[in-house]
């Protein structure tokens, strides 16, 4: 035991700034928590009959569906309150006597992270939910097997439970407009409206393509392409994390809808930036979005996209450190987040894993300068096709396993962007191996291990 009073100090500085930090974290939940509850009750009104609007949300479009779903409940005249799955309890649901819940599924049938919480602790078993009637849209995409998987999962655990339906469970493909104009459809019958606005398509803006980059020339993998957009109008408000949704033209009579991704970029570049790896179907033509945005739209043509909020990809305050996972375009989301923090905040860890240094180490140039300011405290890359290396980032986790509890225990924030078949998963399986699995989960529940996969 020391008895240097200077070593003292510093100890109790150490301390007294982790605390500080700790209070900045809870301070910052507490306030988005009171912002979303004081929207949620002013759609309750007073006095009206109240229906609870819950939403499992990964990449934010169900939650979105949720708010909107409240506010043609208010249109009708029928009050509601919006809750997120990481705040729903089978009380709230038994209490609320009529629930309409918005649930996305990601990969082969696995809930949204913000669902954790209640797939451990509640959905294992049978809850009293007698008298509960309820509605339910599940989002998915049929190119899984376990389409809408998680979905199906929360109807049976309902209908277990003693719950009744209001109606059939509404089904979303991929964003289908006929199914979501379908659960409006149900609004109107639980409101009595004749009609209501049409929530479909988007409101899409025009962007220009001002610049498009190969920026693996020579990778064993496919293509891909840094793309900057700008706005023909005023560019909208977006945040790190947040995601562009590319409206797809008309072809031989099918809309084909909208494709999204990670926006590289922060709003004070004023621009929109993308990584987009060019997909090649089966007979090696282009894929339909990939294609157009890296082979069809010239330089100067414009496309139609929107910005949309993707809150549970959104950064903690500049001052909690990250730890920021990722592959591939998955480099796209990771870059905005490291776009947007300072020097002076509480340091950022990059852990990346691509095929060859020499053909796929995207952005280097912006990572060495990151480093070289103190806004990117340490960097790990690793590539599976180079002689001596073969590794995958979920190899780098599992070798730095030591250094990522150290990072977690001063109160790092989790970030993995990227493939969800293979790098997702790995991750997942590496960080459980480096942290013990209830701790992980408890991460996710508090919102410090974030996922934008796809």
């Amino acid at each position: 035991m020391t008895h240097d009073p200077s070593r003292w100090l510093l100890a109790l500085a150490a301390v007294g700034l982790w605390l500080v930090l700790i209070g900045l974290i809870v301070w910052r939940e507490r306030r988005a928590k009171a912002a979303a509850r004081a929207r949620s009750e002013a759609l309750a009104g007073d006095g009206k009959e109240t229906v609870l609007v819950a939403f499992a949300s990964q990449t934010g479009l169900a939650e979105d569906l949720a708010w909107m779903t409240a506010r043609a409940l208010q249109d009708g005249g029928v009050g509601a309150r919006v809750l997120s799955f990481a705040d729903l309890e089978p009380a709230t649901l038994k209490a609320a006597g009529r629930a309409l819940l918005i649930v996305s599924t990601t990969g082969e049938g696995d809930p949204p992270d913000s669902a954790a919480r209640l797939v451990r602790k509640a959905m294992g078993a049978p809850a009293d939910l007698d008298g509960l009637r309820f509605g339910l849209m599940a989002l998915g995409d049929r190119s899984y097997d376990q389409f809408c998987g998680f979905g199906h999962a929360v109807d049976g655990w309902l209908r277990r439970s003693g719950a009744e339906p209001l109606f059939d469970l509404v089904e979303v493909d991929a964003g289908d407009a006929g199914a979501v104009r379908h659960w409006q459809h149900q609004l109107n019958q639980i409101t009595g409206r004749v009609a209501a606005p049409d929530w479909t398509p988007p409101a899409y803006e025009p962007w220009r393509l001002t610049q498009r980059t190969l920026i693996n020339p020579g990778s064993p993998g496919g293509e891909a392409y840094h793309l900057v957009l700008e706005p023909v109008g005023t560019a909208p408000p977006w945040s790190a994390g947040d995601i562009a949704e590319v409206g797809l033209p008309e072809r031989d009579g099918v809309t084909p809808g909208a494709r999204e991704y990670s926006i590289a970029s922060v709003p004070a570049d004023g621009r929109v930036e993308l990584v987009v790896r060019l997909m090649r179907r089966p007979d090696g033509t282009p894929g339909l979005a990939s294609g157009r945005l890296t082979q069809d739209l010239a330089v100067g043509e414009t496309i139609d996209m929107r910005v949309r909020t993707n809150r549970s990809f959104h950064g903690p305050e500049d001052q909690t450190p990250m730890i920021l996972i990722g592959n591939g375009t998955g480099i796209a989301g990771l870059r905005a987040h490291l776009k947007d923090r300072t020097a002076q905040g509480g340091g950022a860890w990059l852990l990346f894993g691509e095929r060859t240094q020499a053909h796929d180490a995207f952005f280097d140039a912006e990572l060495q300068a990151w480093l070289a300011s103190g806004v990117l405290t340490r960097l790990d890359r690793c590539f599976s096709r180079d002689p001596g290396d073969g590794r995958y980032v979920q190899d780098l986790v599992a070798a730095a396993a030591p250094d990522v509890r150290a990072w977690v225990d001063r109160g790092a924030a989790l970030y993995v962007c990227g493939s969800l078949e293979g790098m997702s998963q790995g991750v997942h399986a590496a960080l459980e191996a480096a942290l013990g699995a209830e701790a992980l989960l408890t991460l996710l529940e508090d919102g410090r291990y974030r996922r934008d996969v796809y």
